[in-house]
């Protein structure tokens, strides 16, 4: 089984020592998670592997899942992009490369690597475990591309298709309902464009307050019509939220 090889892999890195790392425990688990089961044993163990864990291991900086990392975001960008041409047929490069830009983002890899319990089986020595390593973000988002270039290697394109259509493309209506991760201005771009409008420009209409409690309010005007108004702490801000009222009154959110 699964489990008793790579503990003892693991019990091998360390002179036949007992190990309880978190890798031994529940991998079949993680296994109906991810809806996958590694055919090569050794790959699914590379993917686990963070950087910290080599000196622990004594191996080299390749044996980390830094090169898996590579291929499976290389991977993502490929799926997620056949997946948004063949999905939204009429929209321009600009929108679908915004499209993209959220499904392949660490913030949403992170929120699936803990829907997936993937810190849980990760490999790192005792003082990064101990600093949170196992619950930071930017660890868990490249242990999900890691995970994805393994399951690419081991089971091929298809697989990997999978895992993206069950655990990442179905999230695209949600992450554009989000206002704080969705770009507003580029969307109303895209979208101008799209449609020969003149547009958008931003006017600032009001700034009232101190300077170091300053709030402005900004119109999103196109074709000469303000669509849009928002306020915001800064310039930046205002003008992100005016563009999302102009996207919602012109329905396309």
């Amino acid at each position: 089984m699964s489990l008793y090889w790579i503990k003892n892999v693991l019990e091998k890195l360390f002179n036949g020592k007992q190990t309880t790392t978190a890798v031994t425990q529940n991998v079949e688990e993680l296994y109906r998670k991810i809806d996958y089961t590694f055919k090569d044993q050794s790959i699914l163990l590379q993917a686990l592997k963070h950087r910290s864990y080599l000196a622990k291991s004594g191996e080299g900086r390749s044996a980390s899942n830094e090169r898996l990392e590579l291929l499976g975001d290389a991977v993502l960008g490929l799926v997620v992009t056949e997946f948004l041409y063949r999905t939204f047929p009429h929209e321009t490069e600009g929108m679908l490369t915004n499209y993209k830009s959220l499904l392949v983002s660490g913030r949403l890899l992170a929120m699936v690597a803990k829907e997936i319990e993937l810190g849980q089986h990760l490999l790192m020595n005792e003082s990064e475990a101990r600093s949170g390593g196992r619950k930071r973000s930017s660890i868990l988002a490249d242990a999900v591309e890691s995970l994805l270039g393994a399951i690419y290697l081991d089971g091929g394109i298809e697989e990997a298709r999978t895992f993206i259509r069950n655990h990442i493309t179905p999230r695209l209506d949600s992450l554009l309902r989000d206002d704080h991760l969705r770009n507003n201005k580029s969307l109303l771009q895209e979208y101008c464009q799209s449609m020969n409008l003149d547009g958008p420009f931003y006017r600032l209409d009001e700034e009232v307050g101190p300077d170091h409690l300053k709030i402005f309010t900004v119109s999103a005007v196109i074709n000469g019509r303000a669509i849009g108004i928002g306020s915001g702490t800064s310039k930046k801000k205002a003008e992100q939220s005016a563009a999302n009222h102009a996207l919602r009154a012109l329905e396309l959110i």
